[in-house]
């Protein structure tokens, strides 16, 4: 009988973990490398002064699948994900709300029910979501979403409240430089199917805990190790294998799996020898940013929704983390892509971001008893029309890439990662099973 393979899985975020537990699953040997003690990659909990927080505020929609076919997989409850109708809500300007009907009475009766539009403001959504629609979600090559909302005559108030809003926190990225194409895919998993696939789902517990921690307990009862702690600092093609800097082990792999941040797959890849034009292809994606101000405003304080929009800036959503599990009076403040806010030193952007809560509640709140700005200065790749994204495969016969950032419909969201990571599944399967049969 011939030996199962043995996989190598560099990094343990939302892809490289999923790829795992798909091998798992399948009877494939695979251990997990990663550096930090902390699991989930730019989606993971932070600690500090007492407080459990996430890195930064993700959210999924019921259009994401994958991750949550996964999460049902790795013993995950369906109470760990708040599920909520499509709530757009700006305080004192704007209240849309999908209602409990079947699509696309859902968002129909939601329009037609929603605070702040003027009946102009709907006609110019129809008028977009019938133009999408009709073109079958396709739009003219190289469109940004600032060309899409002036093809369709959107209102100043539409723009504003709705789709610059939507477009930054679907892929942190400005309208004027946006894709059109993949704010249209989003728009036609989302507003334009099913009335679940709209259903916003925050989870209820930190991003390690959600996944990644369910991930290393189902590979743990499949003979999957996990190395935490563990640098891999280059990969070394030979005629036995791969062999790893940095593995303990210094086994040969029949196959490794390059699951971290785009920022440190490039050197990876370089190391190879025989990579470099996709070392130097993943190194110039352009990246942007995104900060999240968390708030600890104490019990009884709480926002009108359990996510709202701002409309005057720095930031551009906040969360009641309050309402969703965390600790009572939390806030999460959200402010995508890049801008003026990064001039702020911290303690001014804490208070920034205060007084635009005050400002947009319409109240005075109190002195936060905590408070803590997180910024991931490489959050996710910018998401501009003709942007060369790889796809999983390299010049190395089984070497594979999973992340966010792979060739994917979607911007860099967990659901854009656990796809990789599953695919990068089905590729090394197929190899392995090509292997054994020759």
């Amino acid at each position: 009988m011939a030996a199962v393979p043995a996989v190598a899985v560099i990094g343990a975020g939302y892809a490289g973990l999923a790829c795992a537990v798909e091998l798992a699953r399948h009877g494939i040997h695979v251990t997990v490398f990663e550096r930090s003690h902390a699991l989930g990659g730019r989606a993971r909990v932070v600690r500090k002064d007492g407080h459990e927080v996430d890195n930064g505020q993700h959210i999924l929609i019921g259009a994401y699948t994958e991750l949550t076919r996964l999460l049902r997989l790795t013993g995950g409850s369906p109470k760990q994900l708040e599920r909520l109708p499509l709530t757009l809500h700006v305080p004192g300007k704007l209240h849309l709300k999908a209602a409990p009907l079947p699509a696309p009475l859902h968002l129909a009766v939601g329009l037609l029910l929603a605070r702040g539009l003027a009946w102009k403001d709907r006609g110019a959504m129809l008028r977009m979501m019938r133009w999408l629609k009709k073109s079958g979600f396709r739009v003219p090559p190289g469109m940004k979403v600032e060309a899409m909302l002036a093809l369709t005559n959107q209102t100043p108030t539409l723009r504003q409240l709705v789709w610059e809003p939507l477009c930054v926190a679907a892929l942190n990225t400005p309208v004027a430089e946006a894709c059109a194409q993949v704010f249209a895919n989003v728009l036609r998993d989302s507003l334009g199917a099913s009335a679940d696939a709209s259903e916003v789902l925050i989870p209820r517990i930190d991003l390690s805990e959600l996944f990644p921690v369910a991930a290393a307990r189902y590979l743990a009862t499949r003979r999957g190790r996990l190395r935490t702690g563990n640098a891999i600092s280059a990969i070394q093609p030979g005629d036995d294998g791969f062999r790893l800097e940095g593995d303990p082990g210094s086994q040969p792999w029949s196959q490794v799996v390059i699951a971290t941040a785009p920022y440190h797959a490039g050197a990876l890849l370089a190391s190879t020898g025989a990579c470099d034009r996709l070392a130097a292809q993943i190194d110039a994606l352009p990246h942007e940013p995104i900060a999240t101000v968390y708030l600890a405003l104490g019990a009884g304080q709480s926002l009108p929704e359990v996510m709202i929009g701002l409309a005057e800036g720095p930031a551009q959503w906040a969360f009641d983390r309050g309402r969703c599990g965390g600790e009572p009076g939390l806030m999460a403040c959200v402010i995508s892509a890049h801008g003026a806010h990064e001039s702020l030193s911290q303690d001014e952007l804490i208070l920034a971001v205060l007084a635009q809560l005050e400002r947009e509640l319409g109240r005075r709140l109190p002195a936060p008893q905590w408070s803590q700005v997180i910024v991931e200065k490489r959050a996710t790749f910018a998401c501009r029309p003709g942007l060369l994204r790889p796809g999983i495969r390299t010049p190395v016969a089984g070497l594979w890439l999973a992340g966010d950032y792979i060739d994917s419909p979607y911007p860099a969201t967990l659901e854009s990662a656990v796809r990789a990571g599953v695919a990068c599944a089905e590729a090394v399967r197929a190899r392995a099973d090509g292997g054994r049969k020759g």
